[in-house]
């Protein structure tokens, strides 16, 4: 689990950015167990199982617009060609006869290809006249036809286990008339903050205290992601208390997140308990904000300490951790980053040697897209994420920008 010389590697005591997602992913399998819910209940879960087709989707050939079912090989190449029209052919009530020879069916969307036609013509481009339709040359064999199983073939697989459920997947299933899928369980997640200066919020501060935002910010990650969520509350800077509040976690979660207590100050025992109590993979990242991260285990519990700065917390969990907690609830593959390029509608300079993460606003012109800065830029204003819809993402050879340069971001949108 450990990258055992990363920690160091260039001579440098960081580990990139691209190293520890690598790091985090490779060290992780799905969780094991399963359950059966109704199709309803699936939304946000995770296939465990293959979806089937039972049948073809659609189950018939059927018409794609509204118009005339006709031979092909009836239709002039040139001019008009009048047919005389036989009857009418509805979604859910087919025409019970035959399109012989000169003759044409009125069909409405949906509805199955009556015996004997090859071609739909639509409603638009032809004259009706009583009983006749004349039907324009410039036709093609077979057009605005669903063939059966276009769709889905019977047998074939509907949705790959893997597959996270949203809208579009319950419209599917039910539309293969599955009543009930089989999906992962949830993934139990505890969360705690640590600091002897966090308050819990309902009460007033004391001298030198801050109320505690990151069990909040953590608490609406995870619910949209569908953890099952363990909150542990304030732990204060007490080995002993951490120690406790550790073994409890781990006994009851499959993933640990802290907030806090993961930098070099004589009161962060993050890093220390994990050490102890199980195993600490990396802690330092070359990232603003962020740097003091750690990544490990206890027991058989995966644990990711996360920095104090609330806007570090949201930093940290959406470039790591997010993508960690889809591949333990068993997602694959995992959605691509969507990161493109823009034009900086700002200048500031930046230290070379690690991936910075500015909170940014997306504008659009008449000359294309513009990213300006969101706020403040520190790593405790949390105001700044609320105000921006991406990140601008800074790579670590990058040594400033100025206003015009190109610059990439990653938009919220999707993502947070």
């Amino acid at each position: 689990m450990t990258p055992s010389s990363a920690d160091t590697g260039n001579g440098r005591s960081f580990l990139p950015v691209d190293a520890a997602r690598a790091a985090i992913l490779d060290s992780l399998q799905p969780i094991t167990g399963w359950e059966r819910v109704a199709v309803r209940g699936a939304l946000g879960r995770v296939l465990a199982a293959d979806i089937i087709a039972p049948y073809n989707v659609p189950a018939h050939d059927n018409s794609a617009m509204d118009g005339y079912a006709v031979r092909a090989q009836d239709l002039a190449a040139e001019g008009e060609t009048a047919l005389a029209v036989v009857g009418t052919a509805f979604a859910g009530r087919p025409f019970s006869g035959i399109v012989g020879a000169g003759q044409a069916a009125r069909i409405m969307t949906g509805a199955s290809i009556p015996q004997g036609a090859d071609t739909v013509v639509v409603q638009e481009v032809v004259r009706r006249d009583g009983e006749q339709v004349f039907v324009p040359a410039g036709q093609q064999q077979g057009q605005n036809l669903r063939r059966a199983g276009e769709d889905l073939a019977e047998g074939g697989v509907a949705l790959a286990a893997g597959s996270r459920c949203g809208p579009a997947e319950l419209g599917l299933i039910a539309s293969l008339g599955i009543a009930e899928v089989v999906v992962h369980r949830r993934l139990r997640v505890a969360i705690l903050s640590t600091g002897d200066e966090i308050a819990s919020i309902g009460r007033p501060l004391g001298p030198g205290e801050v109320y505690d935002s990151n069990r909040y910010t953590l608490f609406g990650a995870l619910s949209r992601l569908g953890c099952e969520l363990i909150d542990m509350g304030v732990v204060p800077d007490r080995p002993e208390a951490l120690e406790t509040a550790f073994r409890e976690a781990a006994r009851a979660a499959d993933v640990i997140i802290t907030s806090g207590g993961v930098s070099v100050g004589e009161a962060d025992f993050i890093r220390e308990m994990m050490a102890r109590l199980g195993e600490v993979a990396f802690w330092k990242l070359a990232i603003k904000p962020g740097r003091p991260m750690a990544f490990g285990r206890i027991g058989d519990a995966v644990l990711f300490g996360l920095p104090g700065n609330p806007v570090a917390v949201m930093v940290t969990f959406y470039q790591f951790v997010q993508d960690a907690l889809l591949k333990l609830m068993g997602v694959n593959p995992l959605p691509p980053a969507e990161r493109f390029p823009v034009r900086a509608g700002f200048a500031l300079r930046k230290q070379r040697g690690r991936v910075e993460y500015l909170r940014g606003r997306l504008q659009r012109g008449a000359d294309g897209p513009t990213v300006t800065l969101a706020g403040a830029q520190g790593s405790g204003v949390l105001r700044s994420m609320s105000e921006a819809d991406c990140f601008i993402v800074l790579p670590e050879d990058c040594t400033a920008v100025q206003a015009g340069d190109t610059v990439c971001v990653q938009p919220f949108h999707g993502l947070v």
